[in-house]
């Protein structure tokens, strides 16, 4: 029996966990006043959920059974405004590791075509602990005043922006 669409219905309630914590990290920063950084989390919440979505619509036309798995609670509490940028590079680094273990999977079951659904993500994942890594670096240099970081993504222009037109298909459309 194949471990590979298992393993990615497990993926799926980790990539809404993922959105999970995101939001929560936006409602931190929204509540510390530092809208820039909150709309930043909340776009990141957003993609997190679509890239659940798109592993759906994958099983779904891979006739594979789709199983929503549950997810734990959100970490809440944070020390100071870095805190939550270092837990969302931490995320981003073990959700990259997530993907090259299911992809390894599907090499290894010689399901090809999983394995190519798979390139997007790794791609995806690559692009996103560079991007965290380097707001990690802005947040510590600007934690005395956090709101040379609201400037500097005002002026960044945030990371905003919609799917990717080469984004696999998210069931019920990509928000």
């Amino acid at each position: 029996m194949a471990r590979f669409p298992t393993q990615l219905n497990e993926q799926i309630g980790r990539e809404f966990g993922a959105s999970q914590q995101y939001v929560a990290i936006a409602v931190y920063y929204d509540s510390e006043t530092l809208p820039q950084l909150a709309a930043h989390f909340y776009r990141q919440a957003v993609e997190e959920r679509n890239h659940a979505m798109m592993i759906v619509q994958y099983l779904l036309d891979a006739d594979e059974q789709v199983a929503i798995p549950g997810i734990e609670a959100p970490k809440t509490d944070f020390a100071d405004p870095v805190a939550p940028v270092a837990l969302a590079l931490e995320q981003e680094r073990a959700v990259t590791q997530q993907i090259v273990t299911l992809t390894g999977l599907a090499r290894e079951e010689g399901d090809l075509v999983g394995e190519q659904f798979l390139h997007w993500f790794l791609e995806e994942q690559r692009e996103e602990v560079s991007s965290m890594s380097a707001l990690l670096k802005v947040v510590e240099r600007g934690r005395e005043n956090m709101l040379l970081v609201e400037e500097y993504l005002a002026r960044s222009g945030g990371g905003e922006g919609g799917p990717e037109a080469s984004a696999p298909a998210a069931a019920g459309g990509a928000l």
